[in-house]
């Protein structure tokens, strides 16, 4: 049996309930889907994950909706970032937050699931949401910087656990960052732009080079342009898919070893989209 586990920025979960997420859920249902920027109170989330739930139902995967694992943070900055993670699983233990990190621009961001496999396996599954950053914002740049620093220890941890014998792990979200020239369209004049800087693409460099990460939907797709996972509401972007690479799954070796397929599930057309985003589902054989 497979596992499938999809990573999508909603926009706003509301908002992406009212353009037609639900639709999109009815037909694909991952086993784990890893939300970001939900934007929302909990007990919006907590309606919004019932609602969901029934579509589990629907598909004959749960037997009520309470029967779907969740965890979530909402951002104390009301309207700002928030993610979620919902599973028919059975999920083991959960984690919310960094060590380190406690302004109110830091909630919201990083949630951790121990998730049981089909096969009886245990892995460790994140969602995270990492800050934008800002042209011109220094304290905005200060504070990606910390949160990537503190996520990256994280990660280091993770990745020693999965050496040593235990959960392997995969950390699924939005980065805000296009790694190399041939994750966005336009690199060559994006050089000096927050999401493409030298100093935010080493945090990737390092995951992989020094921690032994995988960019799994990168591995699988090999060395092509794209497929771009975000684009721009300006102009014509979407339509002439002058787009951004943003959102990832990065796995330890031996999860990723498992990966057989991904998808990107980029709208037919602007109007048809429920977010800036596409979701990035990829199906592992753990």
């Amino acid at each position: 049996m497979t596992l499938t586990i999809t990573t999508a920025n909603l926009n706003g979960i509301r908002a992406a309930k009212r353009k037609g997420v639900s639709k999109w859920l009815a037909r694909n249902t991952p086993d784990i889907w890893c939300m970001q920027e939900t934007r929302a109170p909990q007990e919006i989330l907590d309606e919004m994950f019932q609602d969901f739930g029934a579509t589990y139902v629907e598909q004959g995967r749960i037997a009520t909706p309470d029967d779907l694992a969740t965890v979530d943070d909402v951002c104390r900055i009301k309207g700002r970032a928030g993610v979620g993670l919902l599973t028919d699983r059975p999920v083991e233990r959960t984690r919310i937050g960094l060590p380190g990190l406690s302004e109110d621009v830091d909630s919201g961001r990083w949630v951790e699931a121990d998730v049981r496999t089909p096969q009886g396996y245990e892995i460790t599954v994140v969602c995270v949401y990492v800050h934008a950053g800002g042209d011109g914002d220094d304290i905005k740049e200060v504070q990606k910087y910390r949160f990537l620093d503190a996520m990256t220890e994280r990660m280091r941890e993770l990745q020693d656990i999965a050496a040593s014998g235990g959960n392997q792990a995969v950390i699924c979200g939005d980065f805000n960052i296009a790694h190399t020239p041939i994750d966005l369209k336009n690199a060559k004049a994006n050089i000096t732009t927050h999401g493409f800087l030298p100093e935010e693409r080493a945090y990737m460099d390092r995951w992989i080079g020094q921690m032994e990460y995988v960019d799994v939907m990168r591995d699988l797709a090999g060395d092509i342009q794209g497929p771009y996972t975000w684009w721009s509401q300006r102009g014509r972007a979407f339509d002439n898919d002058a787009g951004w690479r943003l959102d990832y799954q990065f796995a330890t070796p031996e999860l990723a070893l498992t990966a057989r397929g991904f998808r990107v599930d980029r709208a037919e057309e602007w109007f048809k989209r429920w977010s800036d985003h596409a979701p990035l589902t990829i199906t592992y054989d753990v």
